[in-house]
């Protein structure tokens, strides 16, 4: 009798044991796939940074290379724009760089040429030049002794806020103005600009849209001047004989100090990624200045550790469009 009872126990006893490891085998393995999901993740995470880090690096070089190309020519005879490309590790920059004259600027943009824009972009014509009174509002402090007329406009339309009354900071402020529309924000943005600080636009650079909203211009005017811009010299009296009735308003071709750079980004491994900042230059003028300015010998060495660098980032975009919508309209 007691042979057969230990036989028995024996094989409950491994029975057990074999359940045992059998369990500790199903958890190691859950272990090893938890840990296989963090190593993967991770390496993820590594490599997203990793891609962050080269983009970051290529577009700080792209700017250090076009702020230097730029600087190289004398200011009268520097490019309005420009392109170039090149490679470092594992990715290809193409860089475009182009004079933010091209766009129209918030703050030195006369009423009539705002209006015109947003015309130009699909407003009816009431609304249009009630949105350039609004951003001619938005900027400028009330007269000395006059009433402010822009507050109770805010005021009555439920707003909680006023108008700044002072320089627009960002384009997307633009936002904030009364009576402009979220969607005609979004298709005004790519013509605008607060970094060119002239009421003037480079029309052999600007967008078809840009030009359409001179004060004087017609379709016909427009699209004869389109066909024959490529060809223009950059000269005064001859842009104004192509612009026709609108040439007094674009003979002057400013020299802005500050360019926009858009850096196209292609990796290796087939991603992508494009980057635009607005660069302003450091000019030689400038430096002059500084180099006459006071005595103070602590005021010079301000001056001159400011002189140092070539440029300063003004604006930096990542993932930035590469394009414009289509105008809504050619002309008036």
């Amino acid at each position: 009798m007691r042979q057969p009872l230990r036989q028995t126990a024996s094989s409950s006893e491994r029975g057990f044991v074999i359940v045992a490891v059998l369990w500790i085998l199903v958890a190691l393995s859950a272990l090893v796939a938890i840990f296989s999901v963090y190593l993967s993740n991770s390496a993820r995470a590594l490599g997203a940074n990793d891609i962050g880090v080269q983009s970051e690096a290529l577009a700080s070089a792209s700017l250090e290379l076009a702020a230097y190309r730029l600087l190289l020519a004398d200011e009268k005879e520097r490019p309005a724009q420009g392109s170039f490309r090149f490679r470092m590790d594992h990715g290809e920059a193409f860089v475009t760089f182009t004079s933010e004259a091209a766009r129209v600027d918030l703050n030195k943009a006369s009423k009539e040429m705002l209006a015109n824009l947003f015309e130009v972009l699909g407003a009816e014509q009431k609304a249009a030049e009630q949105i350039g009174d609004r951003i001619v509002g938005w900027r400028s402090l009330p007269k000395a002794g006059a009433a402010n007329d822009e507050e109770p406009l805010y005021l009555a339309s439920g707003l909680a806020y006023s108008p700044r009354q002072a320089p627009f900071a960002h384009i997307n402020e633009l936002s904030l103005v009364l009576g402009v529309s979220p969607a005609m924000v979004e298709r005004a943005l790519p013509y605008l600009t607060v970094f060119s600080n002239s009421a003037d636009i480079d029309v052999l650079l600007a967008p078809p849209e840009v030009i359409a909203a001179l004060p004087g211009m017609t379709a016909d005017v427009l699209n004869n001047f389109l066909k024959q811009r490529s060809s223009l010299p950059r000269d005064q009296k001859a842009i104004a004989a192509a612009l026709g009735p609108a040439g007094k308003a674009a003979a002057n071709l400013p020299n802005s100090k500050a360019f926009r750079v858009l850096t196209t980004i292609r990796f290796d491994n087939g991603r992508r990624k494009s980057i635009e900042a607005v660069i302003l230059l450091n000019s030689a003028e400038g430096k002059k200045d500084s180099a006459k300015g006071t005595d103070n010998a602590n005021a010079k060495a301000k001056d001159s550790a400011k002189d140092t660098e070539p440029f300063k980032i003004l604006s930096w975009q990542d993932e930035a469009e590469t394009g414009t919508r289509p105008p809504r309209q050619a002309g008036r």
